[in-house]
C-alpha cells in the first residue's frame, strides 16, 4: 500500500511507493547531466546551422567580361535572323553592352571612338551594331505598339546625339568651339543614360526582364 513515513514528511511532493514499483526518482546529479546534454545538443545544432548559413550566403565569383576595346574581342556579324528568340537575345546583349559602357565609362571614354565602339557606330564589336533593325523587327511583339514605337524613336534620337557628341570630341581641340573633349564626352554619357532608359522601356514592352 502507498504510505509516507514520518522521516519523509519534509518532502514537498508525496511519492507513491509499492512493493513492485519500478519508479526511479531522478537525482540532482542525473538532472544536471540531462541539462548539460540538452545544452550541448542545442549549441551544436546552432553552430552547424550558423556554419551552413555562412557558407550558402557567400557571393559567387564570376569572371569579368573583357571590354570591347580589348583587341581579343571578336567582330560580330550583322543581324540577319528571322527568329524572335534570337532577336530578343541580340537586344538583351546590346543592353548588356550599354550597361558595361556606363559601368566603365571613365576607363572607356579616353577617346570618343571607344564610346562609339560601344554604341555600334564605330567598328562591329558591340551588339549595338545594327540594333535599330533588330528593334524594328521586334515591334509587332510589343504589348503596346504605340508606346513601343515612341520609345524606339526616343532611343534612336538619344543614340544619334550620343554618337554626335562622341564624334565631335575627336576634333574639338582643332576647332574654334569652346567645348572640350571632356565636356563632350560627359554630354555623350548623359545621352547614353537616356539610351539605356528607353531600351528598358522597349524591353518591358517585349516582356523581357533586364
Amino acid at each position: 500500500p502507498s504510505f509516507i513515513t514520518p522521516e519523509h514528511s519534509s518532502c514537498t511532493t508525496p511519492i507513491s511507493l509499492s512493493r513492485n514499483s519500478d519508479l526511479k526518482v531522478p537525482t540532482t546529479t542525473s538532472l544536471h547531466l540531462l541539462h548539460n546534454r540538452r545544452s550541448f545538443l542545442t549549441t551544436s545544432h546552432l553552430s552547424i546551422l550558423t556554419a551552413t548559413v555562412t557558407l550558402t550566403t557567400q557571393p559567387l565569383l564570376t569572371a569579368a567580361a573583357p571590354l570591347l576595346t580589348d583587341k581579343s574581342t571578336p567582330d560580330l556579324p550583322p543581324f540577319a535572323s528571322t527568329s524572335i528568340t534570337e532577336a530578343k537575345n541580340r537586344f538583351l546583349l546590346a543592353i548588356r553592352d550599354i550597361d558595361s559602357l556606363l559601368a566603365n565609362y571613365d576607363t572607356i571614354s579616353t577617346n570618343g571612338d571607344n564610346v562609339r565602339l560601344y554604341l555600334g557606330t564605330q567598328g562591329i564589336k558591340s551588339h549595338m551594331y545594327g540594333i535599330s533593325k533588330v528593334l524594328k523587327f521586334l515591334k509587332d511583339e510589343a504589348e503596346d505598339i504605340v508606346e513601343y514605337t515612341e520609345a524606339l524613336n526616343e532611343f534612336e534620337a538619344y543614340l544619334f546625339q550620343a554618337e554626335g557628341a562622341a564624334y565631335q570630341s575627336l576634333f574639338v581641340e582643332h576647332s574654334s568651339a569652346k567645348s572640350t573633349p571632356e565636356s563632350l564626352l560627359r554630354t555623350a554619357k548623359g545621352d547614353v543614360v537616356m539610351v539605356r532608359k528607353f531600351m528598358g522601356v522597349m524591353a518591358g514592352q517585349l516582356g523581357m526582364e533586364v
